[in-house]
């Protein structure tokens, strides 16, 4: 075929009248033993993991060991996920590969048995159990010879116990913000490093701190001394006994002494007579810490004191941990301290102490529950805002997070997700993959994609945040995949650096939320994310940044490949390379124009996208992999009116909303055959082949015929 006119080649978001939503049943395999797989993604993944070497670090980004541009397209495993029967672990790595995965986060590792790693036979928490570190080491190996590589994290939710030497154990929860200072504390921490890390696994014949398909030690999770007293956790009340989520609680009193004492010892050692002088008449000897109401009005000196205090603690810590596995324990993996998390915080303080590690890295959840204890039933209840992330860009997942990358340094994203039951999470995965790719992370991790190990994998949504049994963020994550690993997506042209005075990091934390989230950098546009990238550069730079581009609605990538555009308020992006197509969000809004599909639809909102497989351009593709998602949820699940929480949770099966409308795709050149392929949940064959209706300028798909989430197109030329 010839050149086609403009108006032929327009990706266009029009409506169809009218439907009622149609759910339907759809189960993920994930325990296959034959058939053929249309939609596997296990090509992009170089088997084995780490086969030429360690990961390196080139020009600020990962790479393999000679210089090639690397990149981890992955998901969290958590509790008993990681530990998988022996039978069962080959199968979990090849559903993974088949997926497009290449790095599994090992996460939520050191609970005690069953639930974890950590021996419950032992009264202490100082002892691995043995069949469960068995079962780890089996599943990192088959992941490695799949091309898998591995995550390891070192320290999220250890319950310390009195038997350890810990005073006041009950009382410590996670403890958060103790973990910094405290110094048993840290020699637990490393004494279970060396336990995890220099043991031999027996399956890849090295230890994982010299094996190169480990490729990442992350020290602590979501923890930050700085973050701690900011929000009223280092006071020494101890953990609310009525909290709904006790994950993060204030430490025991004893604790709190311990910070006073080595608060004053640092202030003596680090202020000059006249500042220590200065501060004693204003506050008193010994210095009492700032509460966090008394944060906002304080003096000047008292204020950046006590930062400079939490914010040298954090970096202190982090040093002598990277020293210690470098150094102690040999570990070969980059090395990351923490996550930037605390969206309504900023993370400029945090950034100061773990820049200084391998890699930084950042946490979203687009509307996490809210958890309550109801005080009637006194059972945990929860509450979302259930709305979707395309309405509001300034606060999206893609903003926020990019906020926490640093110039010169990989980035990662190692915890994201639209948590269920948000009825709009089919935008999550595409946006976070093509943004993702724009803006050159290293990493993205979904979290999670299970709590559980395999036995008990059903076709339900068990809680929040696994996504294994949800069928549009599975088929997504295939072809994301595409996006994020093999670069479909153009990086940004432009980098906005931004330069932070030591004060104005420390004085970031007064900037209230509400006006300064999530950049909490004045006069910075939120938007401009969607145009062009940014990092932070020097945080203790002589001179702030204080120069930005304007941005301006729609917000076009610099790239032009990516646009994200408001109408009447209703969010809609396009995607628009050579080899990945779609619109994500309200998909009745706006007529965006991109060069080989063309959409009409009946169901208001979801996320349509065309990938080539063969990394050909979609008009001279042989075989394309279409995902059409929307709403997914439990058969049986029941909203409350306000369409906020839930009054039943449901069951098996898993429901899809089947996206009804009609997808063009444009073909260039003759095509001899063409057949349409719905897919099942391992991504085979479901049904015959099918012949798609041939137009003037390539193929009509009917979208809502066939109840499944993704198909597979091939084409014979």
């Amino acid at each position: 075929m010839g050149p086609l006119p403009l108006v032929l080649i327009l990706l266009t978001a029009s409506l169809l009248p009218a439907q009622e939503p149609r759910f339907a049943p759809f189960e993920m395999l994930w325990k296959i033993d034959g058939g053929t797989v249309f939609a596997d993604l296990s090509f992009l993944l170089d088997a084995p993991a780490g086969r030429d070497g360690h990961l390196a670090i080139r020009n600020g980004r990962l790479t393999h060991p000679n210089g090639r541009r690397f990149r981890l397209w992955g998901v969290n495993f958590s509790f008993t996920a990681n530990l998988p029967a022996k039978a069962d672990a080959p199968f979990v790595a090849a559903h993974l590969a088949r997926f497009g995965i290449n790095s599994v986060r090992v996460h939520h590792l050191d609970w005690r048995s069953p639930r974890g790693i950590i021996d419950s036979a032992h009264p202490d928490s100082r002892h691995l159990h043995p069949d469960s570190l068995d079962r780890l080491h089996f599943l990192i190996a088959e992941l490695k010879k799949r091309g898998i590589y591995t995550n390891l994290n070192l320290n999220v939710a250890r319950a310390f116990q009195p038997a350890d030497g810990v005073p006041d154990a009950p009382q410590l929860g996670f403890a958060k913000g103790v973990t910094f200072f405290d110094e048993r504390l840290i020699e637990l921490q490393q004494e279970f490093a060396r336990q995890l890390l220099a043991t031999e696994n027996p399956y890849t014949g090295l230890a994982p701190a010299a094996d190169p398909a480990v490729a990442i030690v992350e020290i602590v999770n979501e923890n930050s001394l700085v973050e701690a007293w900011v929000r009223g956790r280092t006071l020494g009340q101890g953990p609310d006994p009525n909290a709904a989520d006790r994950t993060f609680g204030d430490m025991p009193a004893s604790y709190a002494r311990q910070l006073d004492e080595m608060y004053q010892t640092w202030l003596a050692a680090n202020l000059t007579p006249e500042q220590l002088a200065q501060l004693h008449k204003e506050a008193g000897n010994p210095v009492p810490r700032l509460r966090p109401n008394e944060i906002a009005a304080a003096p000047e000196l008292r204020f950046h004191s006590e930062a400079r205090f939490y914010i040298d603690l954090e970096t202190r810590f982090f040093a002598r941990m990277k020293a210690f596995l470098r150094e102690e324990l040999g570990v070969k993996a980059l090395l990351v301290g923490t996550s930037a998390y605390a969206s309504g915080l900023s993370p400029y303080p945090l950034l100061t102490s773990t820049a200084q590690l391998d890699i930084t890295d950042a946490h979203f959840y687009w509307q996490h529950p809210s958890y309550f204890i109801d005080p009637e039933t006194k059972k945990r209840g929860f509450r979302i805002r259930n709305t979707p992330m395309v309405n509001e860009p300034n606060k999206s997942s893609v903003i926020t997070l990019q906020r926490a990358a640093v110039a010169g340094q990989p980035f990662i994203v190692s915890e994201v997700n639209h948590p269920y039951p948000n009825e709009f999470a089919a935008e999550a995965l595409p946006l976070l993959a093509a943004y993702g790719a724009f803006h050159d992370w290293d990493a993205l991790y979904w979290y999670s994609f299970e709590h559980s190990d395999p036995s008990q994998w059903i076709p339900k949504y068990p809680g929040h945040f696994d996504s294994r049994q949800d069928p549009v963020k599975m088929s997504q994550l295939a072809l994301g995949a595409l996006l994020f690993l093999r670069g479909d997506i153009d990086t940004a042209k432009r980098i906005i650096r931004r330069d932070y005075t030591a004060a104005q990091v420390r004085e970031s934390l007064r900037l209230p939320s509400a006006a300064h989230a999530p950049y909490f950098t004045p006069g910075f546009p939120p938007e401009l994310p969607l145009v062009h990238s940014t990092r932070a550069g020097s945080l203790n730079a002589s001179k702030p940044s204080t120069k930005w581009p304007r941005i301006r609605a729609p917000f076009e990538s610099d790239t032009r490949q990516l646009r994200w555009e408001l109408h009447d308020g209703l969010g809609l992006v396009s995607i628009n390379a050579p080899r990945a197509q779609g619109l994500v969000g309200h998909l009745q809004r706006g007529r965006p124009q991109l060069a080989d599909v063309s959409l009409t639809t009946a169901t208001p909102f979801g996320a349509v996208l065309v990938a080539s497989l063969d990394g050909k351009p979609i008009a001279e593709s042989s075989r394309l992999l279409v995902t059409a998602g929307a709403r997914t949820h439990n058969a049986g699940m029941q909203w409350t009116p306000n369409r906020d929480s839930l009054t039943e949770t449901g069951g098996p099966p898993m429901l899809i909303e089947v996206l009804q409308g009609e997808l063009q795709i444009r073909l260039k050149g003759a095509a001899k055959r063409v057949e349409l392929l719905p897919l099942d949940g391992a991504g085979r064959a479901l049904g015959p082949f099918i012949a798609p209706q041939r137009t003037l300028t390539g193929i009509r798909i009917a979208l809502g015929e066939h109840d499944t989430p993704w198909f597979f197109v091939n084409i014979e030329r």
